[in-house]
């Protein structure tokens, strides 16, 4: 409406301002009241000033002859207001008259205010991978057990033969080499990290299992046989007894986990793992005799000796079995297959821990330069090797998955090589609230969909499917939180 154009009042059009009625004049008949004078009743006048007009004595209205009545009476147009009047007004229609207070002009509502959209509903969460077999999770559960009941008997055996002193004492002591080892063998499992709950059972297999077990044979052994010679102990008996029962725990892995045990470096890291666990225990005792019959001197010696020369030493020779292992379990082997392997493995691992200990009865110090520096190198050479084969392997298969456009060639060079991951955990440092914890799963989640396919491939696992689908799921929405503002 332009600013004081004539219009037609309406119920949101403003009054005038009020004004006091005029002396009462009687009009004349047949001559209407001054277009100036509005009726009582007329539309948008307030009601208060009526009081008092309607019924006033000579009114118009009431006297007969009113024009009203009169034939071919036209009533006057209706009042129309002017600008200053529209000023003046103080009359807010009822429809606007509880309008809710801003604090700013800036915020006041446009005409047009559309709501706020619907929320959607909750998102799905990341799908989980299929739970591994029931009969797997029983027997790890019954083995844990059997564990718990052969740890009562060995904390039994040293508080009873070596006190608790030097049992403590040992036990701090031997601490040192097992963190060393478990920290170098996570460094290699670091590309596809195995389950925390398979990690553990494979250290506490070689510090419970294997040493209980071992204890128990020697003492068949020495009741049947009677007392052997030292040299055929150390050098014959030990290595055999000693790395059968490492190397079934590692065979056990097998059995429970399939799915988890799919590779030569999933081998190592079992195998090494046992052989950790079982070091552990073995060096209580070492360190533990070493203090009571010879002091502090000769627990020095020891734990230089043993924690700081050898510390690889079991768990590169239980590695070999678990090497020939997980090399069958690459191959889609039987279970008999699998056993004839780790056989294998089990001889060579055998020879070389017969060969460590009986360069104690000869130049220890000549054939542990000579021989045991280069099998640890060679040791670690091979390692580094079979590393590059996974990433070669795991390119591979995600490179199945680019071609079918689930992943970019940038993405599969990231994912698939070290130098890629690191220059990818850089990237998302750089995120807005750090987000290498979602790389990280990114990088886990298709790790484990190059194992999954490569499974697929052999045919060896009828989980396959769910979980790649599952995993595909999770790497979508893992890059869609990476990628979000």
């Amino acid at each position: 409406m332009s600013s004081g154009g004539p219009s037609q009042p309406s119920p949101y059009t403003p009054p005038p301002a009020p004004q006091q009625p005029p002396a009462q004049q009687a009009p004349t008949p047949g001559q209407p009241p001054a277009a100036s004078q509005p009726y009582p009743q007329q539309q948008g006048y307030p009601q208060q000033q009526q009081q008092g007009y309607p019924q006033q004595q000579g009114y118009p209205q009431q006297q007969q002859g009113y024009p009203q009545q009169q034939p071919g009476y036209q009533p006057p147009a209706p009042q129309q207001y002017s600008a200053q009047q529209y000023a003046q007004s103080n009359y807010t229609p009822s429809q606007f008259a509880q309008r809710p207070a801003y604090a700013s002009v800036l915020a006041q509502p446009t005409p047009y205010s559309p709501p706020a959209p619907a929320a959607p509903s909750p998102a799905q969460g990341l799908p989980a991978l299929p739970a591994a077999r029931r009969g797997g999770r029983i027997a790890l559960y019954s083995l844990f057990g059997f564990l718990g009941l052969l740890l009562l008997a060995l904390i039994a055996y040293f508080g009873l033969f070596l006190g608790p002193l030097a049992s403590i004492i040992g036990l701090v002591l031997a601490l040192v080499p097992l963190a060393i080892v478990f920290f170098v063998v996570r460094m290699i499992d670091r590309w596809e990290p195995e389950p925390k709950s398979l990690v553990f059972f494979a250290i506490a297999w070689g510090a419970i299992a294997a040493v209980g077990l071992t204890l128990l044979v020697d003492l068949g052994l020495t009741a049947v046989l009677g007392f052997r010679g030292e040299v055929a102990g150390a050098v014959i008996q030990a290595p055999i007894v000693e790395e059968f029962w490492k190397g079934f725990g590692v065979f056990l892995i097998f059995l429970i986990a399939r799915r988890a045990f799919d590779g030569p470096v999933d081998g190592v890291v079992y195998g090494a793992l046992v052989g950790a666990g079982f070091a552990f225990t073995e060096n209580i005792q070492y360190f533990a005799i070493s203090l009571i019959e010879g002091g502090g001197e000769q627990l020095t010696v020891t734990f230089i000796l043993r924690a700081i020369m050898s510390p690889f030493a079991h768990a590169m020779f239980t590695s070999l079995t678990g090497l020939a292992i997980g090399l069958a379990a690459r191959r889609h082997a039987s279970t008999g297959a699998v056993l004839g392997f780790g056989l294998l493995g089990m001889l060579g691992a055998m020879f070389l821990h017969g060969l460590w200990n009986g360069s104690s009865f000869a130049n220890f110090f000549l054939l542990y330069f000579v021989l045991q520096v280069p099998l640890f190198v060679g040791f670690i050479l091979g390692i580094i090797a079979l590393r590059r084969e996974e990433s070669r392997l795991t390119k591979a298969r995600l490179g199945d998955y680019a071609a079918a456009g689930w992943f970019s060639p940038e993405e599969v060079t990231m994912l698939a090589t070290p130098a890629g991951r690191k220059t990818g955990l850089g990237w998302a440092s750089q995120l807005r609230g750090d987000r290498r914890p979602l790389m990280r799963e990114f990088i886990k989640d298709a790790t484990t969909l190059a194992s999954v396919r490569q499974r697929a491939i052999t045919g060896r696992d009828p989980m396959a499917p769910a979980d790649e689908q599952a995993l595909l799921a999770r790497t979508r929405a893992t890059r869609a939180a990476l990628l979000a503002y």
